[in-house]
């Protein structure tokens, strides 16, 4: 039965560049309604024949998150039907039981501070990094004796950086998708809309996506005239 699956390909790559043609290969997008998920989703169906969206709902201290998915994937598919014809189906894996051993400031109410890192006090994302992708790539392919390749391209991109790839993926529509539909706030915000998207404007994570958002502006005027 192996021999008859479709490969998965996920690359651990650091190249992030427009698509000159698709891959009849199938992708898989860890998907969370986040303005980096969403580009990579985008990144994603520039390039494989077929692309399915996977979310992990594990007690987040907001549903809007896991709400701004459906929103993102009803936008692209209205927006963008050279892509809609390639988004498959979406998973939804509930790990509620993870709240029951994990308390961090993404599950429940308790303060959201830097280190000295700038990073959350409660989570410094090591799962993210380069060495981690790279270990569970090889885990992946050992474990299921069948080659998974796990791509990230956004790896060595900053958050203008991120932009900028939505703009060149999708032009304007993707970034004004990005910025109404896909949210970043630690807060579950989405009252306040701002130039750069909504959020309460004072967490981390909106600091990152709002410093993000006027370095691309500044040399993009399509993107700050679609924000007035």
């Amino acid at each position: 039965m192996r021999a008859l699956r479709r490969p998965i390909s996920w690359r651990v790559t650091y190249d992030a560049y427009e698509a000159t043609e698709t891959t009849p290969e199938k992708g898989l997008v860890l998907f969370s309604g986040g303005q980096d998920s969403t580009t990579c989703l985008a990144w994603a169906l520039a390039r494989f024949a077929a692309v399915e969206t996977i979310g992990f709902d594990y007690g987040q201290r907001h549903r809007i998150e896991l709400d701004c998915r459906t929103a993102v994937l009803e936008r692209l598919r209205r927006e963008f039907p050279q892509w809609d014809c390639k988004l498959a189906d979406d998973h939804i894996v509930d790990l509620g039981v993870l709240g029951q051993v994990s308390d961090t400031a993404l599950t429940r109410e308790t303060a959201i501070s830097l280190t000295q890192s700038g990073l959350p006090n409660n989570s410094g994302y090591p799962d993210c990094r380069d060495d981690t992708l790279k270990a569970l790539q090889a885990t992946l392919s050992l474990g299921m004796d069948h080659r998974f390749v796990i791509h990230t391209p956004l790896m060595w991109r900053d958050k203008r950086a991120t932009w900028e790839l939505a703009q060149r993926l999708g032009g304007p529509a993707l970034v004004e998708l990005v910025r109404e539909e896909t949210h970043s706030c630690y807060r579950g915000d989405r009252v306040h809309l701002h130039s750069w998207g909504y959020g309460c404007g004072d967490c981390p994570a909106c600091g990152l996506r709002r410093a993000g958002w006027e370095a691309f502006s500044a040399s993009t005027p399509s993107a700050q005239a679609g924000a007035d």
